[in-house]
């Protein structure tokens, strides 16, 4: 396997799957002559020309609106939002138009669109640009959400993206492009909606996705040295929500850490939870602890913005308050 950033895991899939399929083109601002935000598309409009590659205006609902309206007549657009604080300008196009019209109008067309985006906080952009909403996305059937915690799981969640016939929001975190990890050579998907224990262990369940998973690992690391063995589920999707690995490992543990980066209330923890004790509510031997955000908008601030976020330390501290 070669070992690689998340950054180059996902460009190499973007680049393979347009390779391999002529109908799939992206299109979002700088992502041409700039070569994309994060540098994911660099060297993509020399290679694929301007048909393919489409810089856009500033504009959040043209971007997703068209990509709609592609998808409709038989493209496979990924359109790009620079980061997922302004989707929510394109909000009504992402939720309400997108994930509906295949149910709308009787399974008689399909909307094949990728939207591509950049989450979370720890890089100093302050509170409208730092958000890790993706439990709002989530709450609505009919769009797939997406947020790898690997670049293995980056190349493959984004290949079987964009081969799907539905919406699918992918949420990369901005803070993780630099990080490397092991990624299988040739063409492989990762299926979407499939949850993966990434550590075994048998004292207490973590589950997460995206930055928690990289939490998760630092801190069963520092734990295994103290004999303490956790086992760590990864989500990868939240719609649709594979519960199978992390319900198994409760049952096993009888405890549960959830990690998240969000902010605790309504989100993807108090999902998680709810479903655990609604199943499994029997093999509780403590109550489940929940890491995330502290309740307030992200601070610019850098040590209050790292004070805000949850850090390796606070998952240690929740294995073994439920210990």
């Amino acid at each position: 396997m070669a070992i690689i950033t998340m950054r180059q895991a996902i460009s190499d899939a973007l680049w393979e799957e347009m390779e391999r399929d002529p109908k799939v083109f992206i299109m979002g601002q700088e992502v041409g002559v700039w070569g994309g935000t994060y540098a994911v598309t660099k060297g993509f409009l020399d290679h694929f020309g301007e048909k393919r590659v489409r810089d856009t205006p500033i504009a959040e609902s043209a971007i997703v609106g068209a990509g709609i309206g592609a998808a409709m007549v038989g493209l496979r657009p990924v359109s790009e939002i620079m980061t997922i604080n302004f989707a929510f300008v394109a909000m009504d196009y992402i939720v309400n138009e997108a994930p509906k019209m295949h149910t709308m109008f009787g399974g008689q067309m399909k909307v094949p669109l990728v939207i591509r985006t950049a989450g979370g906080g720890g890089r100093q952009l302050g509170a409208t640009h730092s958000q890790t909403p993706d439990a709002i996305f989530a709450h609505f059937p009919g769009l797939k959400v997406v947020s790898p915690g690997t670049p293995e799981d980056a190349k493959g969640l984004l290949k079987a993206a964009i081969r799907d016939d539905d919406p699918v929001l992918f949420i990369e975190h901005a803070a993780m492009y630099q990080i490397r990890g092991e990624v299988p050579e040739g063409d492989y998907t990762t299926p979407i909606g499939v949850s993966k224990v990434q550590r075994e262990g048998d004292a207490v369940t973590i589950v997460t996705y995206c930055k928690g998973l990289q939490l998760s690992m630092q801190a069963a690391e520092q734990l295994s040295q103290e004999g303490i063995e956790v086992e760590i589920v990864d989500l990868r999707s939240l719609r649709p929500l594979d519960m199978g690995p992390a319900l198994a490992s409760f049952k096993k543990t009888n405890r549960a850490v959830i990690v998240e980066e969000g902010w605790p209330s309504y989100g993807v923890g108090a999902e998680v939870a709810t479903r655990l004790y609604e199943a499994a509510f029997d093999y509780a031997d403590a109550p489940i602890k929940r890491v995330a955000q502290k309740e307030v908008p992200l601070p610019y601030n850098a040590a209050l913005e790292q004070y805000a976020l949850a850090q390796v330390e606070d998952v240690v501290a929740a294995v073994k308050e439920v210990l």
